[in-house]
C-alpha cells in the first residue's frame, strides 16, 4: 500500500474512511438517545434559544413607566405629563467543550468485525456536558460571568423564622404548623411583597426537606400530610425537590426557594445545544470535539423570586 497517496482520514485505506464517518453519525445520533446522568436545570427552568448561534452579546431592555394624574380645574393647562424611562442589561454567550476519540486499531477492529464503535465514550461527552450546563444554571460561575439562577441578584430573601427547638430554623426541629409558615412566607414575600403584581408557581425544596413535609402529618388524629395540606390551600403551586439547595446557603445550610416558572420571567438561555465536529486526527486516534455555548440563567423579574435559608 502507497504511503504518498493522500486518503480521507489520513492513515485509514480508502475503503475505512466512508465506514468509520458513517459509524461517527451512528454514534453521534444515539448519543441524544442514551439515558444521561440525572440532570434537572431543564426540568425546573425553562431553556430557550433564543440567541442566534453567531451572536456573542445578548441585550435585555426594561421600560418603566413615571407620572401620575391629579385634579385638575376648570381651563387647565398644567397636565401633568407621564413619560417612559428605560434600560439595558447586556451578557455575554461562552463556549464549553469536550472530546472523546478511537484509535485507528480500534476503528479498524469494528470495521472489519462489522462492529459499531464503543459508545460509552460518545455517551460521557455528552454527559460531561450537561453536567456542565446544569452547574452553570444554578451556581453559575463568577469568573466568566454567567450566572446561576441560586441567590441571583436582585431577588427576595425571605428570612426564615428561628422558631424551632432552641430558636433554630431547621425543619427538622419545628412543628407542622411552623413548617407551614416558612412555606407561606416564601410565597407571601413575592405575592405581599409586590402588592400583588406577581405570584409563585413553584417552590423547590432539598431532598430531606421534601421528604419531611410528605410524611409528617399536619395534626393529630388526620392522615393529611403538611404537603398535601399546604398544596389544598394553595391551588396553582407546585412543591418539588432540587438536590443543589442541600447545604446551599450561608454556611453550607439548606435554602428553600420559590419563583414563577415561566419563560416570560426566567429562563436558561443556550443558544447553542450540544454539537458534535467532523473527528480530527491527532497521531494515531481519532479525537471528536463536542461544544455547547451558554450565556446562563436570566431572571427577567427579580422580584418574582424569593428564597430562604437554614431550614
Amino acid at each position: 500500500m502507497a504511503t504518498d497517496k493522500k486518503r480521507p482520514f489520513d492513515r485509514l485505506d480508502a475503503d475505512e474512511s466512508p465506514i468509520f464517518a458513517r459509524q461517527l453519525e451512528y454514534v453521534q445520533s444515539r448519543v441524544f438517545e442514551e439515558k444521561l446522568t440525572p440532570v434537572n436545570y431543564s426540568k425546573y427552568l425553562p431553556v430557550t434559544s433564543e440567541m442566534p448561534m453567531g451572536a456573542t452579546t445578548m441585550t435585555r431592555r426594561y421600560f418603566k413607566g413615571f407620572g401620575r394624574a391629579k385634579m385638575i380645574a376648570d381651563f387647565a393647562k398644567d397636565f401633568p405629563r407621564v413619560d417612559i424611562g428605560g434600560s439595558e442589561v447586556s451578557v455575554k454567550a461562552k463556549d464549553i467543550g469536550v472530546s472523546y476519540g478511537y484509535s485507528i486499531d480500534e476503528i479498524r477492529r469494528a470495521i472489519y468485525a462489522g462492529l459499531d464503535l464503543e459508545q460509552r465514550r460518545a455517551n460521557m461527552a455528552r454527559v460531561a456536558v450537561e453536567r456542565m450546563l446544569d452547574s452553570l444554571a444554578w451556581l453559575g460561575d463568577a469568573d466568566y460571568g454567567i450566572q446561576g439562577f441560586l441567590k441571583y441578584p436582585g431577588t427576595t430573601e425571605f428570612t426564615i423564622p428561628a422558631t424551632g427547638t432552641s430558636t433554630t430554623k431547621t425543619w427538622s426541629t419545628k412543628t407542622p404548623a411552623q413548617i407551614l409558615t416558612d412555606l407561606n412566607g416564601i410565597k407571601n414575600a413575592v405575592y405581599i411583597g409586590t402588592s400583588g403584581v406577581e405570584s409563585i408557581n413553584t417552590i423547590l425544596l432539598p431532598m430531606a426537606q421534601l421528604d419531611l413535609i410528605k410524611n409528617t402529618v399536619f395534626s393529630a388524629g388526620s392522615d393529611t400530610t403538611v404537603l398535601e395540606f399546604f398544596l389544598r390551600n394553595n391551588p396553582g403551586i407546585a412543591v418539588e425537590e432540587l438536590r443543589q439547595l442541600d447545604g446551599a446557603g450561608t454556611g453550607a445550610t439548606d435554602m428553600i426557594i420559590g419563583y414563577k416558572k415561566d419563560p416570560q420571567y426566567l429562563s436558561f438561555e443556550l443558544p447553542m445545544p450540544f454539537e458534535v465536529f467532523e473527528a480530527d486526527k491527532e497521531g494515531m486516534t481519532y479525537s471528536i470535539p463536542c461544544r455547547a455555548r451558554v450565556v446562563g440563567t436570566l431572571v427577567y423579574f427579580p422580584s418574582s423570586v424569593a428564597w430562604g435559608e437554614g431550614i
